[in-house]
């Protein structure tokens, strides 16, 4: 860090990286890693933004096993990589400066780090050599399908691939790519959740098998099963927290004890209100009158 830099605060926590990477995602991504990991291979991102996901990923990398990432990081010299909209948002708030820092808060070293365009790793990345890859680089169609292409290349027959906004409704570009390599490539979807589609290009029933298993050991998510062109894809639903329950009511107060006879036979007793009213209102002749005669 140069001197005129100012030191970047170190999250304590995976909440603390700013980033889109649900819960349920998070244990996704776990049971996936596992799974691939009995028979190994390498790691691969594209699309990082300040490494919430990598951090995750970053975990389960095995001995020997190499964990590349792929994001421009803010700098789209090498061409328009997203929407306009969106382009000035991921220039002020990605740096690579401040993915280092956030993944170095949690990890001993960096991962292989790429500062481009996905389109370079079919080139950089050797066939059938990944077991599990993450997609969530550009939202454009074009850019989108390109990244299946690799991925069908790079990834091992048993290895899983992630694509992250399968279905959000401000990236029909990505819908597209990820249905027509559904419908047209052979990419089998295992599963799905809210926010991503988890895929491969070999056999599906082995994991689902074992992700209803895992399901079941974990009480925040439900399981339900759909059939898409005659095969099963599992959905998987993140329950909603149960409410906290309500405070016990308050015990009801005590009531005052009634007075003793001793007690209300010492306070003088009120004359009635009528009789009250008329001797302040009456002439004081008469009144005086009135009180001679009670007390004759």
């Amino acid at each position: 860090m140069s001197p005129t830099e100012t030191a970047l605060p170190k999250p304590a926590t995976l909440d603390e990286v700013p980033g889109w990477f649900h819960r349920l995602d998070q244990q996704l991504f776990a049971f996936f890693l596992e799974a691939t990991a009995e028979r190994g291979g390498d790691i691969l991102e594209m699309g990082c933004y300040l490494g919430k996901s990598t951090i995750v990923m970053g975990r389960h990398v095995q001995e020997g096993e190499s964990f590349t990432v792929c994001d421009l990081f803010g700098d789209e010299s090498q061409g328009t990589y997203s929407r306009e909209e969106t382009r000035d948002f991921y220039q002020k708030t990605l740096s690579l400066r401040a993915f280092e820092n956030n993944y170095l808060a949690f990890h001993d070293e960096l991962p292989t780090i790429v500062q481009g365009r996905t389109n370079v790793l079919a080139d950089a990345i050797p066939a059938d050599s990944c077991r599990f890859i993450h997609i969530d680089a550009s939202h454009m169609y074009e850019d989108v399908t390109v990244d299946i292409d690799t991925t069908r290349k790079i990834l091992r027959p048993y290895g899983v691939v992630s694509l992250d906004d399968y279905r959000t409704e401000h990236t029909p570009g990505v819908s597209a790519a990820v249905w027509e390599a559904v419908f047209t490539k052979g990419m089998r979807p295992v599963c799905v959740s809210g926010s991503k589609m988890y895929a491969t290009w070999g056999e599906t029933a082995d994991l689902q098998e074992r992700l209803r298993a895992w399901a079941e050991g974990v009480p925040t998510c439900t399981v339900s099963e759909d059939l898409i062109d005659g095969e099963v894809v599992l959905r998987l639903t993140a329950k909603k927290p149960k409410p906290a329950p309500k405070p016990a009511a308050e015990p009801a107060a005590k009531a005052i004890p009634a007075q003793s006879a001793p007690a209300a036979a010492a306070r003088p007793a009120k004359r009635p209100l009528g009789r009250r009213i008329a001797v302040n209102l009456l002439p004081p002749v008469i009144t005086r009158a009135v009180r001679r005669v009670k007390r004759g």
